[in-house]
């Protein structure tokens, strides 16, 4: 698990490392601190793990994250030989249940731009964040922090996601500028384009985007408190399901949803259909922008 985790921080890939590191806490507290080998990870301990974690009122979906993280790393030691495959994760729940409705409509996206934060730099801080990450097509936290002044040139944002490691490019709208431009006093000695991380911070770029990222949801859980909208709930994976379900409600086609966010699992859809047109791409974020 240690192995696992240090190789994704390794690769820049901060979030998906936390997850490998809130399931080995979580495993570790059921085993009351005990190290276990691979060779007495059975059938019957991660049974006693999936009741465990239910007796403590861990939700199904929770469960499920735990259980395949440690089925992940387990089968990592599979393909290295170091233990034979004994399915010790066969009999447990690795499914994911429908969670709630994430998206925000129109107009709960215009309220939330329309919203007088003056008054208060860190949600008026937040909410541009927020906003940012749907222009750019519903860019996530870790991109956004690690976005380079220098992935900026002839009007265009090009950069990889650090999840997939895909490359994406996104025409630069008049709106992200603006929110570019609001906070270019605090990048002046910085590379990056949004002061998330600050280099000369002497905490580590990691440290770093986990604290900015707690910040950040909990300014977006005190917007939501002011906005007062029934149902409403915000986060930083808002901002992309905002951006998907407003481009298909606008009849933007599933593939181009799929190309512009990147999406690495629409493989039937990029067997059919060769990479399309960046300008079909823009076309289809300009007009989801429009309506906000």
């Amino acid at each position: 698990m240690k192995e696992q985790e240090e190789l994704l921080k390794k690769n820049g890939q901060f979030k998906t490392a936390n997850s490998y590191v809130c399931a080995s806490n979580s495993f570790l507290n059921f085993r009351k601190g005990k190290d276990i080998s691979l060779d007495d990870i059975t059938s019957e301990e991660i049974e006693n793990y999936q009741r465990w974690l239910k007796q403590r009122g861990v939700v199904s979906n929770s469960s499920s994250f735990y259980m395949r993280v440690l089925r992940a790393v387990y089968n990592k030691a599979v393909s290295k030989n170091l233990i034979v495959q004994r399915t010790p994760f066969e009999d447990v729940y690795t499914g994911v249940d429908k969670t709630k409705k994430r998206a925000l409509s129109v107009e709960a996206l215009r309220s939330l731009k329309k919203l007088d934060l003056s008054n208060n730099k860190g949600l008026d801080y937040a909410r541009d964040l927020f906003m940012f990450s749907f222009y750019t097509r519903g860019m996530s936290f870790v991109d956004m922090a690690f976005l380079c002044k220098e992935d900026i040139k002839d009007k265009r944002i090009t950069y990889h996601r650090k999840k997939t490691g895909q490359k994406l490019i996104i025409t630069l709208e008049p709106c992200m500028e603006e929110i570019i431009e609001k906070y270019k006093s605090l990048t002046g000695g910085s590379d990056y384009v949004l002061p998330i991380l600050d280099p000369k911070n002497p905490r580590t770029l990691q440290i770093q985007y986990y604290n900015a990222l707690r910040y950040y949801n909990i300014q977006l859980k005190k917007i939501e408190k002011l906005l007062n909208i029934p149902g409403l709930h915000l986060t930083s994976y808002v901002p992309r399901h905002s951006w998907a379900s407003i481009a298909r409600n606008s009849g933007v086609s599933l593939s181009v949803i799929s190309e512009g966010m990147g999406h690495a699992s629409e493989n039937t859809t990029r067997i059919y259909l060769a990479s399309l047109n960046q300008v079909i791409i823009d076309d289809a974020n300009h007009r989801v922008l429009s309506l906000v």
